[in-house]
């Protein structure tokens, strides 16, 4: 149990309005105009809105924001006068006027998006990159408890693109580290089997698959052609943030299905006895061990096991 969930309901309130009382001072939130501009926080989310978003309608652009419609007409009539909106109707429907931002509105909101990046830098540079981590993944929670409590966002399987492999050999490496205590030379490996898979990757026998919520990356498992008959499954894991939901049953199961489309006859991979959770996996998918062997890696004395599934 945390020690926040001892805490008295009224401590819990306290709690969490101390924290947004200091990061609105911390973020300058405060302050009367948002990133040293003319323009307060409010002003600047709707210029991000439309600038990223864009056309839509004022009905629209209050819902996703939460605005009072006097409120919003009070801003969107100062945009007027500055020429940063242009408004068109609809051609499905002559009644609804769309919003956007013209080329001024664009000059106005780019200056302010790059002040925003690079005051969220200028904050990140003071902290190490584990920090960083752990200041991502608890706004990730936060995001997740408050923002989507009453409706999951979906979680969705893609193939690999530019940025992953670099990602997934960092996350493993940072992961089993923490939790198990390898060395880097497991990232190395783990970097390795990767880069070979993009250097030789054959799209009608081979396959990455990338879980993503959100834009978040929450897990991947590799299928690579080892034989005519035979593909190996490489690479599963799962950040811990989507543990329990079925997420690593669900990449193991693209693998087997993948697998036996393709024609091989068997599938088989290579793991460590401690990983529990992805024995027990694969022996609930019907893999049989086949093979053990003690070992040193990864700074470590493991135990390495070989399951195979007959297709």
């Amino acid at each position: 149990m945390s020690r926040l969930s001892r805490l008295p309901a009224d401590d819990r309130v306290a709690k969490i309005r101390s924290f947004n009382r200091f990061y609105t001072r911390h973020i300058g939130l405060l302050n009367e105009g948002l990133l040293d501009s003319e323009y307060s926080l409010t002003e600047v989310r709707i210029l991000y809105e439309l600038a990223n978003h864009g056309p839509m309608t004022a009905a629209t652009l209050g819902q996703e924001l939460g605005l009072d419609p006097g409120y919003l007409s009070r801003i969107l009539k100062r945009f007027d006068s500055r020429n940063l909106l242009q408004r068109s109707r609809s051609e499905d429907d002559r009644r609804q006027i769309f919003l956007s931002l013209t080329d001024a509105g664009r000059a106005t909101f780019e200056p302010l998006n790059r002040a925003s990046v690079d005051q969220i830098g200028a904050m990140l540079s003071k902290l190490s990159v584990s920090e960083q981590e752990r200041l991502v993944q608890a706004m990730n929670v936060v995001e997740r408890v408050v923002g989507n409590s009453a409706q999951e966002i979906p979680c969705t399987l893609r193939p690999h693109r530019i940025g992953d492999i670099g990602w997934i050999a960092r996350r493993q490496g940072l992961l089993y580290a923490q939790e198990y205590g390898w060395d880097e030379t497991f990232e190395a490996l783990v970097a390795e089997i990767a880069a070979s898979f993009v250097r030789n990757f054959d799209p009608e026998r081979e396959r990455c698959w990338i879980a993503e919520r959100d834009g978040e990356i929450l897990g991947s498992v590799f299928l690579v052609y080892h034989s005519d008959e035979v593909a190996k499954l490489r690479l599963l894991y799962v950040e811990p943030s989507a543990r329990g939901l079925g997420l690593g049953r669900r990449l193991v199961d693209e693998c087997i299905a993948f697998a036996r489309a393709k024609g091989y006859r068997t599938l088989t991979l290579w793991t460590n006895d401690v990983l529990m959770a992805a024995r027990g996996i694969y022996q609930a998918r019907g893999f049989q061990l086949v093979k053990e062997e003690a070992h040193h890696s990864f700074g470590k004395d493991l135990v390495g096991q070989t399951w195979n599934l007959d297709l």
